[in-house]
Order: structure tokens, then C-alpha cells, then sequence
């Protein structure tokens, strides 16, 4: 599937995303990976930072859920599809190595990637707005300022 705007739009504004995987004996995994972001119009690329879990169990089970949200908002996306991890001797490994070192300011060092294409998408949204339909984004952001004492 291809990445919407507003997918793409939420991406930009999360800190965070969460990789959830699981192993071939079914044993789940979620890690938060800080540098993430689209890659052309179907696909996320995630810098392996620190992520030897999540490597292994993508190389055995290829099934993965991807969920962030703009914090502040609370509202962002859940994708669920199948992942690769690239190495540096894979063809596309230096363009996204490229994108993802710009993110990390030079400070992270990775060795591989997790590709993953997108088959299914849904929003995540934070209760209250289904709870109180009255309530608009500004009210939340002012809501989650306060709660996060930002």
C-alpha cells in the first residue's frame, strides 16, 4: 500500500516508533526505534541501532507492526507488514543508509536497516477524542502539555 499524506505527516511528528516482532516460535518483541522515517512512497526504514533482537526475529519471521503517534496530539498510526534487513552490501543499503544518517546527526552508528512494506494501515487515537467528541487538537495539546509538564 502506499503511505498517505497524513501517514507521512504523523511520521514527521512522532520522537518515537514502536517495532513490534516475533521470534519463529511465536515470542513477541516491541522496541522503540528513534530513527525512522518513510523511504519513497510504500515503505518505512529504520536504523538498527542497538537492535539485535529485533534483527533476529525479522530474519526468522518477517511479520511486523510499527505504531507512533504525535504525543502531543495523541493521535498517529498503526502499520502492520513485512520487514527485510539490509545490509551493507545489499543494493539499496547505501541510499537509505544516506536518508537515515541525516537523521542521526552522524552521532549513531548502524550496520543495517529494516525495510519495511506497508500492507495495512489504521489510525491511533486517543480515547478522549471518541469519549468527548467536543474535544478539538488544540485542547488536547494543551491537556498533554500539562500532564507531561512541558
Amino acid at each position: 500500500m502506499k503511505l498517505t499524506t497524513e501517514i507521512k505527516k504523523y511520521i514527521n511528528k512522532s520522537v518515537l516508533c514502536w517495532l513490534a516482532t516475533a521470534s519463529k516460535e511465536n515470542i513477541p518483541n516491541v522496541s522503540p526505534k528513534e530513527i525512522f522515517t518513510y523511504h519513497k512512497t510504500d515503505n518505512i526504514i529504520i536504523a538498527n541501532i542497538a537492535s539485535p533482537q529485533t534483527v533476529k526475529n525479522i530474519k526468522q519471521n518477517k511479520k511486523v507492526c510499527i505504531s507512533f503517534i504525535d504525543i502531543l496530539v495523541q493521535k498517529g498510526f498503526q502499520l502492520k507488514g513485512e520487514a527485510q534487513i539490509l545490509e551493507k552490501t545489499d543494493s539499496e543499503f547505501k541510499e537509505m543508509h544516506s536518508v537515515l544518517q541525516e537523521l542521526t546527526g552522524g552521532k549513531y552508528p548502524f550496520t543495517t536497516i529494516t525495510n519495511v512494506f506497508i500492507e495495512h494501515a489504521k489510525p491511533i487515537i486517543a480515547p478522549k477524542y471518541m469519549l468527548y467528541p467536543e474535544t478539538s487538537e488544540e485542547a488536547q495539546i494543551e491537556s498533554a502539555k500539562k500532564t507531561y509538564r512541558l
